[in-house]
């Protein structure tokens, strides 16, 4: 465990990392300077390996042979056995006119964000590759089987927050516990909690995003929900408005709402000393289950832009959290608000990370068991 900072002789470099963060997420840009210096480095340069992969996944010009060359040359990258330049150059002109500039940016920056995670320490490295890895290899899968069909049940989508979002809330746990020996001591229930938070915060972004993904060809929401009278999926996503997509709609409103409960216990695990840690997970708590609440009460929503919340609402959430943040009680007060109401689900908090092999076969221990670069 360490908290030390990496190399100050790279200053340019971190400014860079914030500079590509700024471009390709507004949120994180916001919240990752809530940690700790130490932790700033380490989570922005993690959320943008995350971003490459997210842009290789995304594009919709890669086929999908090409986005599994480009996912394992990736990840080849990080283990220090593949070089990140030949990596930028086949990648970004293969790259179609639809990814954003900034992404574009990013992926043209790959050597020096690559060159930035060789400057943390080994367990941070560690831990980084390992998310990556197991992002790439369940990105893929999911991508193979890509189609407006939605997925068959709960658990599939389940496993796919998992290797799109949980796998982040267990990098960034781990992060937390090499900064902290507190939190260390409490590793193994913050671990578990992790996965939900990551799958609940995913989740709702799913919900939000439904119908742009709708327009791009794929649907992450399961079937299984939504086919009380044998009703295809598709077909209900088409009508854009039914009795059967608003249940639906709303179950998982309920499962994303639990696992937010998670969450906020995930939080309340976190040394209240630790300012700026806690600060970083309410922050976003607080924007999901708002958005959330938005969804529940927009039955008929047919775009994000409807149920995205305002940067008032945003203020306001800021605002009130960090008055909030050092009462275990007042978060809990905070969140039954925009929370009242939600329904509930246990079916998806408990999450089984060993779940992956179904989807990506030996590649968990694969990443757990590898080396950093």
């Amino acid at each position: 465990m360490t908290n030390e900072m990496p190399p100050a002789s790279n200053a340019s470099g971190w400014e860079l990392q914030s500079h590509l963060l700024l471009g390709v997420s507004r949120t994180f840009a916001f919240t990752i300077p809530q940690l700790p210096i130490a932790l700033q480095y380490a989570v922005g340069n993690g959320y943008l390996l995350c971003r490459i992969a997210d842009t290789i996944e995304d594009d919709p010009n890669l086929s999908l042979d090409d986005k599994l060359g480009f996912f394992n040359e990736f990840v080849s990258v990080l283990n220090g056995t593949g070089d990140a330049q030949v990596f930028a150059d086949r990648l970004y002109p293969a790259l179609s006119e639809r990814i954003l500039h900034e992404e574009l940016e990013l992926v043209r920056a790959t050597p020096q964000v690559i060159e930035l995670t060789q400057q943390l320490n080994s367990e941070q490295q560690r831990t980084l590759t390992r998310c990556v890895t197991i992002m790439s290899r369940g990105m893929y899968e999911f991508q193979s089987r890509k189609s407006l069909d939605g997925l068959n049940n709960v658990e599939e989508l389940s496993r796919y927050c998992y290797v799109v979002a949980g796998v982040v809330g267990e990098m960034l746990t781990d992060l937390f516990c090499d900064y902290s020996p507190a939190m260390q001591q409490q590793r193994d229930e913050m671990m578990a909690l992790s996965l939900c938070f990551g799958q609940g915060l995913q989740l709702t972004n799913i919900l939000k995003d439904v119908w742009e993904d709708q327009q791009d060809g794929s649907c992450w929401l399961p079937r299984s929900v939504f086919s009380k009278d044998d009703a295809e999926l598709k077909d209900l996503m088409n009508a854009k408005k039914s009795e059967e997509l608003t249940e639906g709609i709303s179950h998982l409103v309920g499962i994303a709402r639990q696992n937010l409960d998670s969450a906020l216990a995930y939080t309340k695990l976190i040394p209240k000393n630790e300012v700026g840690i806690r600060r970083f997970c309410l922050w976003a708590i607080g924007m999901a289950v708002t958005t959330l609440r938005k969804i529940q009460d927009n039955p008929g929503y047919h775009s994000g832009e409807q149920v995205k919340i305002s940067r008032a609402q945003v203020h306001t959430i800021v605002k009130t959290l960090n008055v909030a943040l050092h009462s275990d009680w007042l978060i809990s007060a905070w969140f039954k608000f925009p929370a009242m109401g939600l329904p509930r689900s246990n079916e998806f908090v408990a999450c089984d990370p060993g779940a992956l092999g179904k989807i990506v076969g030996n590649d968990r221990l694969t990443a757990e068991s590898g080396s950093a670069p």
